[in-house]
């Protein structure tokens, strides 16, 4: 019987009560298989910190940043003080059950999966529906079609970021699994450098997918495995926030992993394309909160590029760099 398996890390920004109920079930569905629970606030002034209830045999760490320092830096801040052969990291809105995390440690701690790297499991809704959380490595051109919605007019020709067009009932390996439930190997974390600290959050888990692939690794989807997320959690309350913050990410894959001229064909996409796309849909369903959401979001990104626009290809050596070792 497997025992002390896994330490889980959860970066938690005004969460509320959803990481209350995060860490209760895990206290109540993981059966000896985690050792520690590594919780990284980011500045909550929500009081979920406080609010989290006593557990009983699981260790119980608190890491308090006094500022928001994302949630890269917060997922390597947990990594580092976990112990055990897998890491799990865990968004505050998810959920676990008696089938969600057992499966997934019995599947990758398999002798004959020594090269699977990374698992994830299926995502339920509220409503238990299966959530298409898979996603391919974006490139170039699709980011364009993308930007511009042909993902969702032409499917066939413009493929979407996540991989709608399967159901995510069978187990595969994928290019990428949501980083709401990421299962790896602690070792493997730690030899590719951990989460790349640049990406404030959003394409953070991207990112890493690509260079366990990279380091010759499988991500795989575990179809038997499920575990409940709500989604968006505590950034659905800045719309225009979270929108800059996926923009400004975007970009920094896009330096990071694309040529120079799939770099240029990235910054269209999202500083021409997606905005004037986002803004004629909101106003044609009658939705001007929601077009000054990303006005205010596009003034956010062309301010904070400024100093960069007139050097692009000394923005491109700057970011094109292996990330930070832990």
């Amino acid at each position: 019987k497997m025992t002390y398996a896994v330490d889980i890390v959860i970066v938690n920004w005004n969460a509320g009560d959803a990481l209350v109920q995060c860490v209760t079930s895990i206290a109540e569905n993981t059966a000896n298989l985690v050792r520690r629970i590594i919780i990284v606030d980011n500045a909550s002034s929500d009081g979920s910190i406080e609010a989290l209830p006593q557990i009983s045999g699981i260790e119980l760490v608190i890491i308090r940043n006094p500022e928001n320092r994302g949630f890269s830096v917060a997922c390597n801040q947990g990594a580092i003080r976990s112990s055990s052969d897998y890491l799990l990291f865990l968004n505050p809105d998810t959920l676990l059950k008696t089938n969600s995390l057992a499966p997934a440690v019995a599947f990758i701690s398999n002798s004959q999966h020594a090269r699977i790297g990374v698992v994830g499991v299926r995502l339920l809704d509220e409503r238990g529906r299966t959530q298409r959380s898979c996603a391919r490595f974006p490139t170039a051109a699709a980011l364009l079609g993308q930007a511009a919605g042909f993902d969702r007019l032409f499917p066939r020709f413009f493929p979407s970021h996540f991989l709608r067009d399967w159901d995510h009932e069978d187990t595969r390996p994928v290019d990428q699994v949501m980083g709401a439930f990421l299962l790896i190997r602690r070792s493997l974390f730690k030899e590719i450098g951990g989460f790349d600290e640049r990406f404030f959050v959003y394409y953070e888990d991207v990112d890493l997918c690509l260079r366990v692939h990279q380091y010759g690794f499988q991500v795989v989807h575990l179809a038997y495995a499920f575990a409940v997320h709500h989604g968006c959690g505590t950034t659905a309350r800045i719309p225009d926030t979270r929108l800059f913050l996926l923009w400004r990410s975007r970009l920094l894959y896009a330096a990071k992993h694309f040529s120079s001229l799939g770099f240029i064909s990235a910054i269209f996409a999202t500083l021409v394309a997606e905005p004037m796309v986002r803004v004629g849909y909101a106003l044609a369903r009658r939705q001007p909160v929601e077009a000054l959401a990303v006005g205010r979001a596009y003034v956010r990104m062309i301010l904070s590029l400024l100093p960069q626009l007139g050097v692009l290809f000394s923005f491109l050596r700057r970011y094109n760099h292996p990330p930070s070792g832990l």
